[in-house]
């Protein structure tokens, strides 16, 4: 007889997910399969599940019924013929990040621009995607299986409900270094009470980020910010007056080195646009945030003042293992974060609770080990 497990699916776009018990699955060649602890449940979900064929036709999601959850962690309990360096028992977060090996970028060691690239449990980023998300399932049940690349080790000292917080922690990780951001450079983050956006705050210490200019509207967020290192960091509400002014005013009218826009899709393109005006000479901007539609830049001003614009989707399983290797050394502290656990029964409570959350400072996450 098939071992079964508990697993949270959704069978058509707009649904709610059911909790239904579907065949444990086996490990293949270069794989491990993980008995899931804790899954992150990001703010984007929601619309994941119910807009996406709408909104990206072309960014496919997994053939229905799925397994969803992007950000697992949890323990090795089996490991596939080929696996090196891990072990059953070891405990690992699992970057959702899949490539198919082959490709001119996967050749190249460049796997996140790899042509298939995917989110495994969300969607993918071209329709040659569509393979590996069935192939990988998401973290949203008992047990999953990943292959060894998607791995990241992890310390005693980390628990998995902060684990499973890594993917958006990466994602501002990964963009830091992309920029250059270190000690000396005037770094702006905008939304840095947000999901993303607090990301930057709690890796300042870490990476001797020592001029943080952050912005949001909410003043009560902004102050929690502030009081998770109190000095470091130079906060604006939008609601008190351009960002870009502010910025200007602060720097004795030099600007920003470093733009990172931690916006979501629903933000206005002005304050974007704001972000970019508030580069300094030589500037780069990163945009992590996914905002929407064709956003008006001033391509002769970014000539001018030779400014950079780029965009970075998520990061790599070895990026994750430099943040854990942080935590380890007591550099990087994820203690601020707020998690709210529910069980796998109440997933859909957890997607649709994401709507009232302590802004970036809520962690969402459904653990398949909890009881109701």
């Amino acid at each position: 007889m098939t071992e079964t497990m508990r697993a949270a699916r959704m069978h058509d776009v707009g649904e709610a997910m059911r909790i239904e018990r579907v065949p444990v699955p086996v490990p293949g060649p270069g794989d491990v399969r993980v008995a899931v602890h804790a899954v992150n449940i990001v703010p984007n979900l929601a619309n994941i599940l119910t807009m996406w064929t709408t909104w990206f036709p072309h960014s496919p999601l997994p053939t229905l019924p799925a397994i969803f959850g992007l950000d697992p962690a949890g323990v090795i309990d089996a490991v596939g013929e080929g696996v090196e360096g891990f072990e059953v028992g070891d405990r690992v977060y699992v970057n959702p990040g899949r490539s198919c090996g082959s490709c001119r970028s996967c050749r190249n060691n460049d796997s996140i621009n790899c042509a298939s690239y995917a989110f495994a449990g969300y969607f993918g980023f071209s329709e040659s995607a569509l393979g590996l998300l069935d192939r990988y399932q998401g973290g949203l049940a008992e047990y999953m299986v990943a292959p060894a690349y998607a791995l990241v080790k992890l310390p005693e000292q980390l628990s998995f409900d902060a684990a499973a917080r890594f993917g958006y922690i990466g994602t501002m990780y990964s963009a830091l270094r992309k920029a250059g951001a270190g000690p000396g450079k005037t770094i702006l983050i905008n939304g840095i009470s947000g999901t993303l956006g607090i990301a930057a705050a709690l890796l300042a210490p870490a990476l001797g980020l020592t001029h943080v200019y952050g912005t949001g509207r909410d003043r009560n967020l902004l102050e929690q910010v502030d009081k998770l290192a109190p000095g470091r960091f130079h906060l604006h509400s939008l609601d008190d007056g351009p960002l870009d002014d502010w910025v200007r005013a602060e720097t004795g009218g030099y600007g920003a080195d470093i733009y990172i826009d931690a916006l979501g899709p629903g933000a206005p393109h002005e304050t974007f646009r704001a972000g970019m005006r508030a580069l300094a000479r030589g500037g780069v901007a990163v945009n992590i945030g996914a905002i929407a539609g064709d956003v008006p830049v001033d391509v002769h001003r970014m000539m001018d003042q030779q400014l950079r614009l780029i965009g970075s989707a998520w990061f790599t399983s070895g990026e994750g293992q430099a943040m854990a290797d942080l935590v380890a050394a007591g550099l990087l502290d994820l203690s601020p974060l707020e998690h709210q656990v529910f069980p796998l029964e109440r997933v859909n409570d957890a997607i649709s609770g994401t709507a009232e959350r302590n802004g970036g400072f809520s962690n969402f996450v459904v653990s398949p080990v909890a009881t109701a």
